[in-house]
């Protein structure tokens, strides 16, 4: 009877073990079919990497254009200084400092990792990834900056692709300079400020409170707005930088008037306001392939109050992310439906999720036209422009951001941009100036496009 009981215990003691084991393993292939990609693509593989550096894979543009490949039989960036420069923060930079950069992100994909045969293959030379980026068009792009810090970034609005994505400031990838973490004008440099950086908004934000009063004030087509240079909330005034008199709807998002936007703020609230921001995407985290961008913020205040008015002009303490800036304007450009921001190609048979409506037709169509109306005094020759500019406030004595944000509706180029350049002045005469330039250049490099 005792030997029985022995026998069973240690028949129960096995059977426990063996299920700890099979837990186990189960636990590890599943958290194996989650990291594996990681895992294999980390630093510390040295049959694909070598000193730090990706030694496998070819990173090339829409036109096949070589970003980061083998030359000669060395590792190396593009081989145009110029397109180094303006494709960094896209490709990254050889010791991965740029942590969005494709070297980091799509490492998995360059060294051609499989859950079979890991990373593995017949010729050891990993494998060619295409990116929807123009790498001429981020020439274009950079040369417009001219140095100052900001970001550009052009989309088709009905694929999702990115065609154009730069920061600045930048450096030659190839020839990183031997001061950079010295130097003040390379402060910030391994940030893409494109997905990574948040600004305060300034006049763009007015086509959020647009939006929200074009579809929670009934008779906003029919008002008349007066402007007389300031407008007085329960504890202080909301100033205009002119006395803009009479005006309609239209009209005051064409003027910028700061006091018809102020006057709307306070009549939708900050409830509604903050709703619209996040249903939007200004307020929230989105993804451009597969980088988390940064989380914009909408400023939350009491009921006529100068920060509630200041909240929807852009101001009191708005940020929003360029490329959820981007997601938005191309949602209104196509008829209110957002297309996951993509920076690689399709390749074969492949699913990309479809768009989803973020925005009412109508009120896109709406949006549109006057976007459409307050561009309509620009100079942008030949383009067909939707557009709204931001001056950003930004306190002290530095100079404001400029914003330049919309869509041209030419035929064959279904484009949407934004573009920030950092303390750089007015919105529409400096971030104009560098988004009429690319879209200029994109109408000529790029073919016609179709969805």
């Amino acid at each position: 009877m005792i030997l029985v009981k022995r026998i069973k215990t240690r028949a129960l003691s096995v059977l426990l073990l063996a299920a700890v084991a099979v837990i186990g393993l189960s636990l590890y292939v599943a958290r194996f079919a989650v990291n594996g990609d990681r895992w294999a693509s980390s630093f510390v593989n040295q049959s694909v990497y070598h000193r730090g550096s990706l030694s496998v894979g070819t990173l090339v543009d829409r036109n096949g254009v070589i970003l980061y490949g083998a030359t000669d039989g060395h590792r190396t960036f593009a081989e145009d200084a110029a397109t180094r420069r303006a494709t960094l923060h896209v490709v990254g930079d050889a010791n991965g400092f740029i942590g969005t950069g494709a070297l980091t992100m799509l490492a998995p994909q360059l060294i051609g990792y499989n859950a079979i045969t890991g990373t593995y293959s017949r010729t050891g030379e990993g494998s060619t990834v295409a990116l929807t980026i123009d790498s001429r068009l981020n020439v274009e792009a950079h040369r417009a900056l001219d140095g100052r810090r900001g970001a550009v970034m052009v989309m088709n609005y009905q694929t999702g692709e990115i065609l154009c994505m730069v920061s600045g400031p930048t450096f030659d990838a190839n020839n990183p300079p031997g001061d950079i973490e010295d130097d003040p004008k390379f402060e910030g440099v391994y940030i893409n400020r494109a997905i990574s950086a948040v600004y305060p908004p300034g006049s763009t934000f007015k086509l959020i409170t647009a939006a929200a009063a074009i579809e929670s004030i009934h008779d906003i087509s029919d008002r008349t707005f007066h402007c007389d240079g300031s407008m007085w909330t329960g504890d202080g005034a909301v100033n205009c930088p002119s006395s803009h008199g009479t005006m309609s709807f239209k009209d005051a998002l064409a003027e910028s008037c700061n006091g018809v936007f102020a006057e709307l703020s306070l009549e939708l609230g900050s409830d509604t306001l903050a709703r619209y921001a996040k249903k939007y995407g200004l307020s929230e985290r989105t993804t451009v392939g597969r980088v988390r961008t940064a989380e914009g913020n909408f400023g939350r205040a009491d009921p006529d109050t100068t920060a509630l008015a200041w909240s929807g002009i852009g101001q009191h303490t708005n940020t929003v992310c360029p490329a959820a800036m981007l997601r938005f304007v191309g949602a209104i450009a196509n008829d209110g439906i957002t297309m996951p921001m993509r920076l690689t190609q399709r390749t074969g048979f492949s699913l990309f999720a479809q768009g989803s409506r973020i925005m009412k037709r109508e009120t896109a169509e709406r949006l549109g036209e006057m976007m459409n109306y307050n561009a309509r005094n620009s100079s942008f020759p030949g383009l067909t422009m939707h557009a709204k500019s931001g001056t950003a406030q930004v306190g002290g004595d530095a100079k404001p951001h400029a914003w330049f944000a919309g869509y041209i509706s030419n035929e064959g180029c279904p484009l949407a941009f934004v573009v920030v350049v950092e303390n750089g002045g007015g919105g529409a005469a400096v971030a104009g100036a560098v988004a009429s330039r690319v879209l200029q250049a994109a109408k000529t490099l790029i073919e016609p496009m179709e969805s």
